[in-house]
């Protein structure tokens, strides 16, 4: 999901509290937006390809003892959002990655999977990423049946 299309979800409903799901479990009420991060990323995968992308990465902490448990608003979320783009330059198009661990798991760069209220709540449940092969996905002409019998093809993995 990119980053504009995640804004435009939540900002059909300020009002609501904002819960995001991680691993089927509820990143925990009163929790913080620390950080918002552009992310370039330049890489050069397995049939030789170079790659270019971006995302937008925002990271979300547990709440500390004092913290009251309670969810922000998604409209709280916005300002704080708009607030960041309004010094550093988020792109609309990247894809947007939520950040989050806590004491008993590592911090993992979740993809938006689904957003949708459920009750009162606005939730954002995220999905943990996977690995990929990117030359595999191009398809047929690195790793396909036509790629083996081209000597000159590239070759993935």
């Amino acid at each position: 999901m990119t980053t504009q299309e995640l804004l435009n979800a939540l900002a059909k409903h300020p009002d609501r509290p904002l819960v995001f799901e991680a691993d089927g479990q509820t990143v925990a009420p009163g929790y913080h937006v620390t950080e918002v991060m552009n992310a370039t990323y330049e890489s050069m995968d397995c049939g030789g390809q170079a790659n270019f992308w971006r995302e937008t990465v925002v990271q979300l902490m547990g709440p500390g003892p004092a913290d009251p448990p309670e969810f922000m608003t998604v409209q709280k979320f916005l300002g704080i959002y708009r607030r960041v783009a309004a010094s550093v330059p988020v792109r609309d198009e990247a894809e947007i990655r939520f950040e989050y661990g806590d004491a008993a798991r590592p911090a993992v760069h979740y993809h938006v999977g689904q957003v949708g209220l459920q009750g009162e709540y606005l939730v954002v449940r995220l999905s943990p990423p996977g690995v990929t092969c990117k030359a595999r996905n191009r398809a047929s002409d690195c790793c396909g049946p036509k790629a083996l019998e081209l000597e000159a093809a590239p070759r993935c993995c």
